[in-house]
C-alpha cells in the first residue's frame, strides 16, 4: 500500500517541505529508512540521521530547526506530536492489511458457544460451551477459550492465549500470545501437619475496554469476586497480575513487573519494570514507579513519584543515592580520622 506526502499530511494535518507527490511504501527506522520508506524523528539523540537519511519521507515536530542541510530527496512533514503522527500512520497500515476471516474445520467450537458475525477463529482454536464472542473478533490458532466466557466485539487474541471459564472481556482488546487469563490465584493455606492445602478459588478476571496485555503476561481469577483490569489499561510483556487485583484506568505497566493479592492501583499511574508491589495495598491516581522499586506500603499522595527499594519519594531517593555513592570515600575519612585521634591519644 502506497502513500503519497500529501496523504500523509491530510491524514496528520502536518504541514509538506519537499515533494507532496512523493510515494512511500513501508515505515522504517530513520537510521536504516531507504528510498520509498516513511521514518519520523522525535527523539533529539537521532537528528544526527536525519542529515544523512535515504527515507523518502521524515515526519518531525513542529518545533524542530535544522543545523544542517537536509538531503535533497528526502521531504518533510512537520506535525505538532511526530511520535504520535507516527502511531497514527502505524495503525492505518495495519487497517489495510487483509483481515482473517471464517472459522477454521480445524478449531472446535462447542455448540453451545455463540459467534457473533464476522468473527475469524483459528486452527487448532476452542470455544467453549456457554461462551459467547463478539462480532469482528479475531481468534487466532492454538487460542482456548473456556466455558462462559463473554467477550465483546473487536477483540484480538493471538496465538496460545489461554481464557479460563467464566472471564469477561470488554471491546477493542489485545491480547497477545502466550498470556494466561484467569488462572488460580497462589493460594495455599499452611496445615497442622506442616503441608499447605489449596485455596479454591471461585472468581474471575474482567477485562474492560481498550486493554492490551503483553505477551507471557498473567492474570489470576478472584478467590472470591473479580480481579478487574479496567478501561484503556496496557501491560507489557512477562507480567503477573494476582488474584483480586483491581488496576485502575490508563494505567501502564511495563515488562516483569508483578503485583501481589489484593492490591488496588489507581488510574493513570505508570509503574516501570521488574517493580515489586506487595498484597492489600492501594496505590493513589497518577503515581509514578520507578523500574525495579519495592513497594511495600501505601501510597497515599496522588501523583507521587516513587523510587527504590523499599521505594520512597524521588527526591528523598536523589538525595540518599547522592549518600549512598559517598560512602567509600566518607568510610575512608573517618579511618584516617580514627588514626589521627588515636595518634593524639597516645
Amino acid at each position: 500500500m502506497e502513500f503519497t506526502a500529501k496523504q500523509i499530511a491530510e491524514l496528520t494535518q502536518g504541514q509538506i517541505e519537499g515533494d507532496s507527490e512523493i510515494r512511500v511504501s513501508t515505515p522504517a527506522k530513520i537510521e536504516e529508512a531507504g528510498p520509498g520508506d516513511l521514518a519520523f524523528l522525535d527523539n533529539e539523540k537521532y537528528i544526527p540521521f536525519l542529515y544523512n537519511t535515504r527515507a523518502s519521507i521524515v515526519i518531525i515536530n513542529d518545533s524542530f530547526q535544522a543545523e544542517e542541510a537536509i538531503p535533497k530527496d528526502t521531504t518533510l512533514i512537520r506535525v505538532p506530536q511526530a511520535r504520535m503522527a507516527f502511531a497514527q500512520l502505524l495503525e492505518a497500515y495495519a487497517s489495510m492489511k487483509p483481515k482473517r476471516a471464517g472459522i477454521s474445520p480445524h478449531a472446535y467450537v462447542s455448540d453451545q458457544a455463540e459467534i457473533a458475525e464476522d468473527v475469524y477463529i483459528g486452527e487448532g482454536a476452542i470455544v467453549g460451551a456457554g461462551s459467547k464472542i463478539g462480532k469482528a473478533c479475531a481468534i487466532y490458532p492454538g487460542v482456548i477459550i473456556g466455558n462462559n466466557v463473554r467477550m465483546g466485539e473487536s477483540n484480538t487474541l493471538y496465538a496460545g492465549v489461554k481464557m479460563y471459564d467464566d472471564c469477561k472481556v470488554g471491546s477493542h482488546c489485545t491480547i497477545h500470545s502466550g498470556a494466561v487469563i484467569g488462572s488460580d490465584g497462589f493460594g495455599f493455606q499452611p496445615s497442622s501437619a506442616n503441608e499447605y492445602k489449596k485455596v479454591v478459588h471461585l472468581g474471575n478476571v474482567i477485562l474492560e475496554d481498550h486493554v492490551e496485555i503483553g505477551a507471557n503476561s498473567t492474570i489470576d481469577r478472584g478467590t472470591l469476586g473479580s480481579t478487574i483490569i479496567r478501561k484503556g489499561v496496557k501491560l507489557d510483556n512477562l507480567i503477573q497480575v494476582a488474584h483480586n487485583v483491581d488496576i485502575g484506568e490508563n494505567t501502564v505497566i511495563a515488562a516483569q513487573s508483578g503485583i501481589a493479592g489484593s492490591t488496588t492501583i489507581g488510574k493513570n499511574c505508570m509503574i516501570g519494570g521488574q517493580v515489586g508491589i506487595i498484597g492489600h495495598l492501594k496505590i493513589a491516581d497518577g503515581t509514578i514507579i520507578a523500574a525495579q522499586s519495592g513497594i511495600g506500603q501505601d501510597i497515599k499522595e496522588e501523583n507521587s513519584i516513587m523510587q527504590g527499594s523499599p521505594a520512597f519519594g524521588i527526591g528523598d531517593y536523589k538525595r540518599s543515592y547522592v549518600l549512598f555513592r559517598s560512602l567509600p570515600k566518607i568510610k575512608v575519612e573517618l579511618n584516617e580520622l580514627r588514626k589521627q585521634l588515636k595518634s593524639r591519644d597516645e
